[in-house]
């Protein structure tokens, strides 16, 4: 048996371009992993999860779900979100539906807002507090794979978490929402993986994943408009892999996912 726990993270799935390169990519590495995460607030259109795109990423393989402040962007969210087995949202939403953390057999998955250029929100350093104190009572939560995606604008506050959340031993702190991925993969303290940014998954050519003229018009005129997804012929995989010590939990390795493929006509 190996001791290493596999782990595969997918950035911002971006409407159909994403959710058609993650089914390719995941049809072709899905087996190199003991559990794969996808980031899916902007799976549907690029705003918000519909049953039906919740429904078609889990039969790609993806075993759970976190999201962001555009997980309510579907309206159907509301009727399904408590029944899901894999979406999580942000915890630090106050008295949200739905869940902001799931155990699964051999790792807990948290989701947290940040609170700099965001909505208003609830703290996520007090959130991260209190919930690891919870978990502590309901599982092994030391000897745990702990995996924390942070929702987060600012870079500074995403740094500042991810040591924070090593502090009260959580494993991995993984940030997305701004859909360009850093360079700054590490290993905290020799315990806990970290990347500023994951980056998103969908397609290329456009503005993180935008139609580049909707996105034009909005940022030179100011007048709420449509954002439209980009559909370009190239679409890219941004994504990381962490490899965890089965036995502590403990991250030993991360890895950077980053390729652009031609889009099958």
């Amino acid at each position: 048996m190996s001791k290493d726990f596999k782990l595969l993270f997918l950035g911002d799935i971006v409407g159909r371009p994403g959710r058609n390169i993650v089914n390719d990519f995941l049809s072709e590495v899905k087996s190199r992993y003991d559990f794969v995460i996808a980031n899916a607030e902007n799976a549907s259109h690029g705003f918000g999860l519909t049953k039906k795109n919740h429904d078609e990423l889990l039969q790609m393989g993806i075993n759970c779900l976190t999201s962001g402040n555009h997980i309510w962007d579907k309206k159907d969210i509301f009727a399904y979100i408590d029944e899901s087995e894999a979406i999580v949202r942000p915890y630090n939403y106050p008295d949200a539906q739905g869940h902001g953390y799931r155990i699964f057999d051999k790792i807990i998955v948290i989701n947290m807002l940040g609170r700099t250029f965001m909505p208003p929100i609830d703290c996520p350093f007090k959130a991260l507090e209190e919930l690891t104190c919870k978990l502590k009572c309901e599982c092994d939560f030391d000897n745990k794979i702990s995996f924390l995606d942070f929702h987060a604008e600012a870079t500074a506050e995403k740094i500042c978490f991810a040591k924070f959340a090593q502090s009260l031993g959580i494993k991995a702190v993984i940030g997305t929402h701004t859909h360009v991925q850093t360079s700054d993969e590490k290993i905290i303290n020799s315990s806990c993986a970290y990347l500023t940014d994951v980056g998103f998954c969908g397609s290329s050519h456009g503005v993180i994943g935008m139609d580049y003229q909707s996105s034009l018009k909005r940022l030179t005129t100011s007048i709420p408009a449509r954002f439209d997804v980009d559909e370009s012929d190239f679409s890219q995989i941004n994504a990381c892999e962490i490899f965890f010590n089965l036995k502590t939990g403990v991250a030993k390795k991360i890895k950077r996912i980053n390729f652009i493929s031609e889009v099958n006509k």
